[in-house]
C-alpha cells in the first residue's frame, strides 16, 4: 500500500495517475472539503475513465496536522510520497505556511517511524537547496545561508527537509527531491497557468532571470523510480535544464501565434510592478500575479545540476518546450471544456 499526502494537487495528480497507471493500491490524504477540480482535469488529459481512476485510490479525510489521523491511516502503509505542502509568496500567509510545511511534515515523519514504514520520499524544493550570494552551478551538497534572498516559502521548505533529515537520524528510510520550476499539463491559475494567462492577455515585459525547469511528469517519474532503487537517506535536484524565464513565454508566444515579450523589466521596473499589483490586491482583494518576492526572484540567475539524478537512475527528461506546449494544449481543452472558469 502507497500512501500519498497532496494527492490533489499539480503533481500529486500526475503521480497518483502513475502510481495507478503501474497497478499499485494507493491510500491518498485529502481535507475536508478538498477540490477535485484539478485532480479530474489532469486524469482527463492524460486519458482514462476519470471516475473509474479516482475509484481506485481509497481516499481517506484527515490533517497532517493531526497526528491521531496519520497514526491510524499508515497501520497498512507500505511507502509514503509526501507532496502535500502550502506553496504561497503572500506575505500574511508566512505563518500558516510554516505550520503546515514544517510541522506537518514532522508529524508524518513521526508517524512514520512508529509504523516503521518501509520507505518516504519527501518533496522539497529547489528552494530549500543554499543559493543566497551564490555565483555557481547549485548542487545537492551547496550549502543554505540564512538570508533575505531566501523567501518564506524557502524558509518553510527547508524547515521541513531538516525534520526529514531529523527522521533519518532516527531510523527512516528516506529519499528528499528537490524539484526545480515544474511545468507541464494541470495547472490553470498559477505557475504555469499564469503565465499562460499573461501571454494570451499581450503581457509584453519579461525578466532577465535564469532559473531550472522540469515537467510534472518528469518528477513524478523520478520519484517512483527512487523509491524502487535500493538507495536512501539521500536528496536529488529533478531538473531538466536551466533557460531564461523569457524563453518560457516565448514558447507559450509562439504555441498561441502571439508576439512574444519585447521589453526587459530590469529590477527597478519589477519593484514598481509587485508594488503596483500590491495595491491592487489591497483595493479588489484579489491575488496579485507578482509579488515582492517572484518579481525578485525572476531577476535572479540560478543554476542547477541534474548529473546526481542522471547518475543514480536511467532517466531522460522531456525537452521544455514540448512540456510548455502540453501545457499550453491542457489550458486550451480545459478552458474550452469549461473545465476551469477563465
Amino acid at each position: 500500500m502507497v500512501f500519498v499526502t497532496g494527492g490533489t494537487g499539480f503533481l500529486g495528480s500526475h503521480l497518483i495517475y502513475q502510481l495507478i497507471i503501474k497497478g499499485e493500491k494507493v491510500k491518498a490524504l485529502k481535507r475536508a472539503g478538498s477540490n477535485f477540480e484539478m485532480i479530474r482535469r489532469v486524469f482527463f488529459y492524460l486519458g482514462g475513465n476519470v471516475e473509474e481512476l479516482l475509484h481506485k485510490i481509497e481516499w481517506v479525510e484527515g490533517d497532517l496536522l493531526d497526528i491521531y489521523s496519520l497514526d491510524g491511516f499508515l497501520k497498512d502503509v507500505n511507502f509514503i510520497y509526501h507532496c502535500g505542502a502550502m506553496v504561497s509568496f503572500q506575505k500574511e500567509d508566512k505563518a500558516r505556511m510554516q505550520t503546515i510545511n514544517i510541522e506537518g511534515t514532522a508529524n508524518l515523519v513521526n508517524a512514520a517511524l512508529k509504523h516503521n514504514i518501509s520507505k518516504l520520499c519527501h518533496v522539497s524544493s529547489i528552494a530549500a537547496i543554499g543559493r543566497a550570494e551564490n555565483e555557481n552551478v547549485i548542487n545537492e551538497e551547496t550549502v543554505w545561508k540564512n538570508s533575505q534572498v531566501n523567501s518564506n516559502y524557502a524558509v518553510s521548505k527547508y524547515g521541513a527537509e531538516m525534520e526529514v533529515w531529523r527522521g533519518i537520524e532516527e531510523g527512516l528510510k528516506a529519499v528528499i527531491v528537490n524539484p526545480s520550476v515544474i511545468l507541464g499539463p494541470g495547472e490553470l491559475k498559477s505557475g504555469i497557468g499564469s503565465m499562460i494567462r499573461m501571454v494570451k492577455k499581450g503581457f509584453s515585459f519579461y525578466t532577465r532571470g535564469i532559473n531550472g525547469f522540469v515537467d510534472v511528469r518528469d518528477v513524478a517519474s523520478t520519484m517512483i523510480a527512487l523509491m524502487e532503487n535500493e538507495v536512501i537517506n539521500q536528496r536529488f535536484i529533478i531538473s531538466a535544464n536551466n533557460i531564461e524565464y523569457k524563453q518560457i513565454f516565448d514558447w507559450i508566444a509562439t504555441y498561441f501565434g502571439k508576439p512574444g515579450p519585447k521589453h526587459p523589466a530590469g529590477k527597478w521596473m519589477s519593484e514598481i510592478a509587485w508594488r503596483v499589483f500590491h495595491i491592487r490586491k489591497l483595493i479588489t482583494n484579489k491575488k496579485p500575479l507578482i509579488t515582492k518576492e517572484t518579481a525578485r526572484t525572476a531577476n535572479n540567475e540560478y543554476l542547477y545540476s541534474n548529473k546526481k539524478i542522471l547518475g543514480t537512475i536511467d532517466f531522460q527528461f522531456l525537452p521544455l518546450q514540448e512540456s510548455v506546449n502540453d501545457s499550453c494544449e491542457f489550458y486550451t481543452k480545459s478552458v474550452s471544456n469549461r473545465l476551469y472558469n477563465n
